[in-house]
C-alpha cells in the first residue's frame, strides 16, 4: 500500500510547480506573472521553514523511530533537493528570458549595477547616503572571535576585502564582512531618474553594491555575493496537552527567529574558498547549502513598483451583489425566510461584515459568538465586535493561537478584544480549532432565535478578495442548535456533543464520510449510477485514500479537484482506474471544500472548513455542514461542473506529476473562475454590481 500513497512533501512541490507554471504562461498578464513568481518563492520559503526543518529534525531520532513514523527522511530530503533545484533553474530562466525582456518591451527596465548612467549614479549616491546608511551596520568576520548572527530570512551581502596597507607590507591580507540589506525598512526596488519615457528600477542590493567602498573605507572591495539563511519556524506546540498555552506560544515566537538553519541560499558565482569561510563561520551544514542566483528573495516581488497599465494586469472581476439579500435592508429578515450562500470573492464579503454590524446595532440581538483563525491586519470584523460590546451585547470569541505564522497577530487581537470587554476563549493545548462559525442570538416574539454563518474561509476581509470560498447563512434550527453545541464544547472542552446534521471532526466527521462513501459503493454493486465529487485543498489522510481506492474498485466514478497536496495516485490499474484528478491554479486561490455524493440521483452535498488530512479529521475542530436547499444544491452542482470542465487553468494530476494542462477544447474555452463570475452575475446580480 505504501507505493499507492504519494509522499505529501513531494506532492506539495508538485503543487508549487503549478504556481510556477502560471509565471511562465504567456497568456497571463505580465504583472500577474511576476506575482506568481513571488507566490512560488514565498510558498517555498515557508516549506523549508516548516516541512524541511521538520524532516531534518527527524534525522536526529533513531531508525526504529523513523520506521514507526513511516518516514525515510534522508531519501525524501534528497528527492526534495533534486526537485527544488530543478524548479529553481527554471525560475531563473523564466525571470531572465521572459520576465526581464517583457518588462523592457513595456518600457520598464530592471537594471543592475553595471548599467546605471552617470546621472543615475548621482541619484544612487544621494539615496544611499540619506536613506541606506542609517539602516546598515557592516560587520567584519573574525575567525573564532566575531561571528555575527544571521537573522532569519534577511538578505545579506558577503563581501571580500583587501586592506589598502597590504601592498606596503608586501603581503596581501584579505578580510571578509557581511552587510545586511535593509529591505525590511526600505523598498527592495528603487525607481531611478530617467531622461526618456522609460522606467528604470534597481534592486536595493545593487545600490549597496555600488557604494561598498564608502562602507569599508581603508579597504578595497574585491567582490560581493548575496546570501540568505532560512531558519526552522515550527513552534512544536501542537502536541502539548498541559500548561499555559499563551505563555508557551509567546516564548516559542521568540525562539522562532533563532531556530536551527534549514536552508542557506547563496550566489553560485561565489568562489568555493569564500563559501567555505562563510559556512564555517555560520556553522552551516553542507546539506543546507542551496545555490540560487545573484538576487535572492523573489517573494519581494510582491512589492515591485507596478505601473498603472491595465494591459499588464488581469481584467478586473468586480465583486457582485446578491439580489436576494439586497431585497431586505435588514439581513435577518432575508435569512429568516430562506438559506443563502455566497461565493467569495465573486460576490462581496460585505454581507458578512453587514451581518455582524447589524447584529451589533440591533436591540433584539443579545449575543454574538465567533471563531477566529486568521484576521486582517486592520480588522473590520474585530472593530464591529468591539462596537457590539459597547452596545451591551454579549460577545464571545474563540481565538486559535496556533494558526501558523499568525500566532503573534492573534495574540495581539485576543488581548485587544479582552481589554475592550469581549470574552475571549483561547485554543486548547493539543487541539487546533479551524472551523469558521458565527452565531447571532436574537429575541423574536419572546423567544431566542439563532442566525448562523458557516464558512470555508476565515473572517478576513482582505483574503476574502483573493481566496475562493463559500459562506452560508441559515436559521435552520437543526443546524443552529448543533452550532450551539460546538461553541459549548469550545467553552469548556468537557461536553460530549452528538451531531446529526453537522460533521464535526473528533466526533463524527470521519465516520460519516466513510458511510457516505460506503453508500456509493453499495449503489455501484447494484449497478446504480454511483459517483463522488470532492473539492479540497489537500487530500492526505491514508485511511480516506484507501476508502476511495475501495470505491474505485467497486465501480464508483470519482472526480477530485485538489488544489494542493494530493497523496492519492490516480490511474493505477485495479486500484484507482475510476479516479480522475484535476488541480486549478488561477487568479484566485481555490480554498473552498465541497463534498458531493450522488446518492442514486438525489445528491448529498456538504461544504465546510476541513480538508481530508489526518490533522483535520482527527486532531482539530472542523465543521462540515450539509446543503439541503434544492436551489442552492443545483447552483453548487453547476459551479462544480464548470470547474470539472475547465480547459484553461486545470492541470491533470497523474501518477508521474507531469502537471499537464487539460486542453479538451472541442467546443470552446472554459476558464472556470471567469465562468463562475459570469454565472453568478447572470443568476443573482442583475445590474447590481458593487463597483
Amino acid at each position: 500500500m505504501k507505493k499507492k500513497i504519494k509522499n505529501r512533501d513531494l506532492s506539495w512541490l508538485s503543487f508549487n510547480y503549478r504556481v510556477l507554471q502560471e509565471a511562465k504562461d504567456p497568456n497571463v498578464p505580465l504583472f500577474e506573472r511576476i506575482k506568481f513568481l513571488a507566490i512560488y518563492s514565498s510558498n517555498l520559503d515557508e516549506f523549508f521553514r516548516v516541512r524541511v526543518a521538520g524532516l531534518r529534525s527527524i534525522l536526529n531520532v533513531g531508525k526504529k523511530t523513523q520506521q514507526e513514523l513511516n518516514i525515510e527522511p534522508v531519501k525524501i530530503l534528497s528527492e526534495i533537493s533534486k526537485i527544488v533545484n530543478k524548479h529553481q533553474v527554471e525560475l531563473r530562466q523564466i525571470f531572465k528570458t521572459q520576465i526581464i525582456p517583457e518588462l523592457s518591451k513595456n518600457n520598464i527596465n530592471l537594471i543592475d549595477d553595471s548599467k546605471v548612467t552617470a546621472k543615475q549614479k548621482l541619484f544612487i549616491k544621494r539615496y544611499f547616503e540619506e536613506r541606506v546608511v542609517p539602516q546598515i551596520q557592516p560587520i567584519l568576520l573574525v575567525k573564532n572571535r566575531i561571528v555575527p548572527f544571521l537573522r532569519n530570512r534577511r538578505l545579506y551581502l558577503a563581501v571580500k576585502l583587501k586592506s589598502l596597507e597590504s601592498k606596503a607590507k608586501k603581503r596581501i591580507q584579505f578580510k571578509y564582512a557581511i552587510v545586511e540589506i535593509p529591505s525590511n525598512h526600505l523598498p527592495r526596488f528603487v525607481e531611478l531618474p530617467s531622461d526618456d519615457n522609460s522606467t528604470y528600477i534597481i534592486f536595493l542590493d545593487d545600490i549597496i553594491r555600488i557604494n561598498l567602498s564608502s562602507i569599508f573605507q581603508g579597504y578595497k572591495v574585491i567582490e560581493s555575493y548575496s546570501i540568505k539563511l532560512t531558519r526552522d519556524a515550527e513552534l512544536y506546540i501542537d502536541d502539548e496537552y498541559s500548561g499555559n498555552l499563551v505563555e508557551k506560544i509567546k516564548r516559542s515566537l521568540i525562539k522562532r527567529s533563532i531556530g536551527a538553519p534549514s536552508r542557506f541560499l547563496y550566489d553560485p558565482q561565489i568562489p568555493s574558498e569564500f563559501l567555505k569561510i562563510l559556512t564555517e563561520s555560520f556553522k552551516i551544514n553542507k546539506n543546507d547549502l542551496a545555490p540560487r542566483g545573484k538576487y535572492l528573495s523573489f517573494s519581494d516581488f510582491f512589492t515591485f513598483p507596478y505601473k498603472q497599465n491595465v494591459n499588464l494586469f488581469n481584467s478586473p472581476l468586480p465583486p457582485l451583489r446578491h439580489a436576494g439579500l439586497d431585497k431586505n435592508p435588514i439581513l435577518f429578515d432575508a435569512i429568516a425566510k430562506k438559506d443563502f450562500i455566497l461565493y467569495f470573492p465573486y460576490q462581496t464579503f460585505d454581507y458578512v461584515l453587514q451581518f455582524l454590524d447589524q447584529a451589533a446595532d440591533d436591540p433584539k440581538v443579545t449575543s454574538i459568538y465567533l471563531t477566529l483563525y486568521r484576521v486582517a491586519k486592520e480588522s473590520e470584523v474585530i472593530n464591529t465586535l468591539v462596537k457590539a460590546v459597547l452596545r451591551k451585547k454579549k460577545v464571545i470569541v474563540f481565538v486559535e493561537l496556533k494558526a501558523r505564522f499568525d500566532e503573534e497577530s492573534n495574540l495581539y487581537w485576543a488581548e485587544e478584544m479582552k481589554q475592550q470587554g469581549i470574552e475571549v476563549l483561547y485554543s486548547f493545548p493539543g487541539l487546533k480549532v479551524h472551523s469558521k462559525l458565527a452565531m447571532v442570538n436574537r429575541i423574536e416574539e419572546n423567544e431566542e432565535k439563532s442566525y448562523c454563518y458557516l464558512g470555508t474561509g476565515n473572517f478576513n476581509e482582505k483574503t476574502a478578495q483573493l481566496y475562493s470560498d463559500l459562506g452560508y447563512f441559515t436559521t435552520n434550527t437543526k443546524v443552529t442548535e448543533e452550532v450551539k453545541e460546538v461553541f459549548k464544547y469550545l467553552s469548556d472542552n468537557k461536553t460530549h456533543p452528538k451531531f446529526k446534521k453537522l460533521l464535526v471532526s473528533r466526533f463524527n466527521m470521519r465516520k460519516e464520510f466513510v458511510k457516505l462513501i460506503d453508500n456509493e459503493i453499495e449503489l455501484a454493486k447494484k449497478g446504480k449510477d454511483a459517483r463522488i465529487i470532492l473539492k479540497m485543498n489537500s487530500l492526505e489522510d491514508t485511511k480516506m485514500i484507501i476508502k476511495l481506492y475501495e470505491a474505485s474498485n467497486a465501480g464508483v466514478k470519482i472526480d477530485l479537484i485538489i488544489r494542493g497536496i494530493c497523496c492519492l495516485i490516480p490511474g493505477i490499474s485495479n486500484f484507482s482506474k475510476n479516479i480522475n484528478i484535476i488541480s486549478i491554479v488561477d487568479r484566485y486561490l481555490e480554498h473552498s471544500r465541497i463534498f458531493i455524493f450522488n446518492n442514486n440521483g438525489n445528491p448529498k452535498i456538504y461544504t465546510g472548513s476541513a480538508d481530508w488530512m489526518k490533522r483535520n479529521l482527527s486532531r482539530r475542530i472542523e465543521v462540515i455542514f450539509p446543503i439541503e436547499d434544492e436551489e442552492i444544491k443545483k447552483e453548487i452542482l453547476d459551479l462544480i461542473d464548470l470547474q470539472l470542465n475547465d480547459n484553461v487553468k486545470a492541470r491533470i494530476i497523474d501518477k508521474l506529476d507531469k502537471n499537464e494542462y487539460k486542453k479538451d477544447r472541442i467546443i470552446s474555452l472554459n476558464q472556470s473562475q471567469l465562468s463562475t463570475h459570469k454565472y453568478l452575475k447572470n443568476k443573482h446580480s442583475a445590474d447590481s454590481i458593487l463597483y
